[in-house]
């Protein structure tokens, strides 16, 4: 006698991405459509036009040429505002973590999950559908704040960006989005291990917040206890500062501020400790090409990437193993 599978046991023929591209398009249109990233974007919005109009009028009453004028709209500031690209470092982190703090346990507390997973959708395709549909979420909003800030400086400096330009802003928004993933796999790990959606966001928040006002204190204390100064001698010095160095590194907002420097400031020679031998021969104020300044940052746009995919790997492992009960 044969035993007929019941519906949710039985086995699935296909693609196990199918119904992702569904679940993508139905995460993109809850996001766009929510109270809560309305809120977020005229919060990002409002922040932008203030920080850039203030830009403007700064860059105004300088009377020297400067041939990336428009790269000066993110990181020049007007008091009281600080620079736009200081925003960022505090916005993007909030924005992706609001995103996805209720990723998974919103459809368990929805009791939504074992529906879900009934359909022709594998537990692959959900999780990438959502992340994917998390992340284009954040780089739409990005990318319409990028556009936004170059309007506004086409119409109130009068000139036209050069090419070199808007290349740079472009990699700039492109190590944004990048950012922006690593929070985005975060609150998504939180959200797959905790299912109260509140203990997720503030798991998310505590993390965001020891790297903001913590890390730093504790990468020097712990540099001065692995390379101490016995001597004196400058090669103490020179090793407990590379430790430091590679210390702060572990934090992703030290990378995205690095990434930040190299391309917004063409006239960034090098990244972290640097000593005088090193720069011999170097006509100090001379901008990098684009080409030069792209091999300064490729090992910090490496760490941002590597950190989102060994995120969003240990969720998934630990997705695949959860019980889902109809």
């Amino acid at each position: 006698m044969t035993v007929q599978a019941r519906p949710h046991e039985r086995r699935r023929e296909g693609s196990p991405w199918t119904g992702m591209w569904a679940v993508l398009a139905k995460e993109m249109a809850d996001n766009l459509t929510s109270v809560r990233m309305h809120i977020l974007e005229i919060l990002i919005a409002l922040t932008a036009v203030g920080a850039v109009f203030g830009a403007i009028q700064t860059i105004l009453e300088t009377v020297e040429q400067d041939p990336f004028v428009y790269l000066r709209l993110f990181t020049v500031g007007r008091e009281p505002l600080p620079a736009f690209i200081g925003f960022l470092g505090f916005l993007v982190p909030l924005v992706a973590i609001a995103l996805a703090f209720d990723t998974v346990n919103g459809e368990f507390n929805r009791r939504t999950m074992s529906r879900v997973l009934a359909q022709p959708i594998y537990r692959d395709a959900l999780l990438f559908g959502k992340f994917l549909a998390h992340l284009f979420t954040l780089a739409l909003v990005l990318t319409a704040i990028w556009l936004l800030i170059f309007g506004l400086g086409i119409v109130r400096l009068g000139v036209r960006p050069g090419g070199e330009e808007v290349a740079r802003a472009l990699w700039f928004l492109l190590a944004t989005i990048f950012y922006g993933g690593i929070w985005l796999t975060l609150a998504m790990l939180f959200s797959i291990v905790f299912r109260e959606p509140a203990t997720a966001a503030l798991a998310s928040i505590a993390v965001w917040l020891f790297y903001i006002a913590f890390w730093g204190m504790l990468a020097d204390v712990l540099a001065q206890i692995i390379a101490p100064i016995r001597f004196g001698f400058p090669e103490e010095f020179i090793r407990q500062l590379e430790w430091q160095l590679f210390l702060s590194r572990l934090s992703p907002n030290t990378l995205y501020s690095e990434i930040a420097l190299a391309l917004l400031n063409p006239a960034t020679r090098a990244l972290g400790l640097v000593l005088p031998i090193q720069l011999s021969g170097a006509i100090l104020g001379t901008p990098l090409p684009l080409r030069q300044s792209l091999l300064l940052i490729w090992p910090q746009m490496t760490g941002l990437i590597a950190v989102t995919i060994l995120l969003f790997a240990l969720g998934y492992v630990l997705f695949q193993r959860q019980e889902i009960r109809a």
